[in-house]
């Protein structure tokens, strides 16, 4: 019984985890407290819901017990003469408050502040005066709701690791004085930015693991989608939160079909496309709809990719790819976020539309970039496209090159496998 309790009180925490801390943060302005407060609060559930039966409505009762949490501390906190009128008219303010249903769906759950907070949060956790790996960390931890178990175990970190990343980043924030606000004006299209980047960093690390053994996480794959559709319900109007929630959709659509049956991996030509899961693929068509009507024709990163993601989806078949689209998706994005990866792609859709010595004179250029100097597709790419053209002992060097620099133990496998197939003429 305790078992099942406890499994409750889990997935409740993880669901409503984020929407608490987030409101404790406009209440107490420290998000190191916020959590504590927060985690106070699983606490006192873990120690009375196994005892008492759970509560009719479990989210609204840690909202309302964290709340207690924080008026208990800010009426023992000393403060300063200035401030006391204006914290007793708060705190009474906060007393006559009714909490609402926190355990409502997320449309119910709008009214009053919540939307904001949550928003608030996303924008905090992602702040671009954090490191890459302290905003997945953090972002991971206040608004997935993982432990720094679950999250050492995704990112193949140590628990310790995980947990010093965590409270680095909470320190930096509050140095650094980071306003809990979401950004306005000039200041939101770059802050927007930042925020996609790290739930498309979570997703792209579940989709091709860096390292370890398995070439997929699929749990991160499915917090970055449970991310993107939440901000997308929070902020309906941008067009590249479309964007990236379609991409996303469309990618995470070819999942099962990625995976060999001993969870070797399958590259796109070769996946049973059967497989896809085409009710992602319904979701992703309508989220990069939405995201190109409200762009109105002048189209982001994100949505000129997943507008790639399309068009692969759309193909019933790998050679009903239509190239030349793909490669002139890839030419815009190329002047909308100009990236050597970017290019090594637009290489490889060039080399499909015009043949692989047209893809190979992209690659060639590419080979002396300092960015792309440890980046095994670059030389993957190079040795597909010299095989093509019965370059083969070059191809077989490219091949071993690359698996060299693959952190990954199926890709490089992979990779081996192409290298001897390369220096087998039969």
């Amino acid at each position: 019984m305790h078992s099942a309790v406890h499994d409750t009180i889990a997935t409740v925490w993880r669901l409503e985890s984020p929407v608490i801390v987030g409101a404790l943060m406009r209440l107490v302005r420290d998000l190191g407290l916020a959590e504590e407060l927060a985690q106070d609060a699983l606490v006192a559930a873990l120690e009375h819901w196994p005892l008492n039966g759970l509560p009719d409505k479990p989210g609204a009762w840690l909202m309302t017990t964290a709340k207690r949490r924080a008026l208990d501390h800010l009426r023992h906190r000393q403060m300063s003469e200035a401030r006391q009128g204006e914290l007793a008219a708060e705190l009474a303010a906060m007393e006559a408050l009714t909490v609402p249903d926190f355990s409502d769906s997320l449309d119910e759950r709008r009214a009053g502040n919540v939307a904001d907070d949550l928003l608030r949060l996303i924008f905090t956790a992602c702040h671009p005066v954090l490191a890459p790996d302290a905003r997945v960390a953090l972002t991971l931890k206040l608004l997935g709701g993982l432990s720094t178990h679950e999250i050492a175990r995704a990112c193949l970190a140590t628990e310790t690791t995980i947990a010093q990343r965590i409270v680095r980043a909470k320190r930096r924030l509050a140095e650094a004085d980071v306003p809990y606000e979401v950004p306005r004006g000039a200041d939101l299209a770059p802050r927007l930015a930042s925020v996609l980047e790290v739930v498309y960093l979570i997703f792209n690390e579940g989709y091709t693991a860096t390292s370890g053994t398995d070439w997929m996480r699929p749990a991160l794959c499915e917090e970055a989608l449970r991310l993107g559709r939440m901000l997308l319900e929070l902020a309906p109007t941008e067009p590249e939160v479309a964007g990236l929630l379609a991409l996303m959709e469309l990618q995470a659509s070819r999942t099962a079909a990625r995976t060999d049956a001993q969870g070797r991996p399958v590259l796109l030509p070769d996946q049973v496309r059967g497989r896809w899961d085409r009710l992602l693929i319904r979701r992703g068509l309508a989220a990069l709809e939405r995201g190109e009507r409200l762009a109105g024709g002048a189209r982001g990163p994100y949505l000129l990719q997943a507008a790639i993601a399309a068009c692969h989806a759309r193909a019933a078949r790998w050679q009903d790819t239509h190239w030349p689209d793909i490669a002139a998706l890839y030419a815009e994005l190329a002047t909308v976020a100009p990236s050597p990866v970017v290019e090594l792609n637009r290489a490889v859709a060039v080399a499909q539309a015009h043949g692989p010595e047209a893809g190979l004179s992209i690659v060639d250029g590419l080979l002396t970039h300092p960015a792309l100097a440890r980046y095994h597709w670059l030389p993957s790419v190079q040795g597909d496209l010299l095989l093509k053209l019965g370059r083969r002992s070059e191809a077989r060097v490219a091949f071993e090159r690359a698996a060299a620099l693959a952190g990954n133990q199926q890709e490089r496998g992979l990779l081996l496998a192409r290298a001897a197939q390369a220096g087998d003429p039969a």
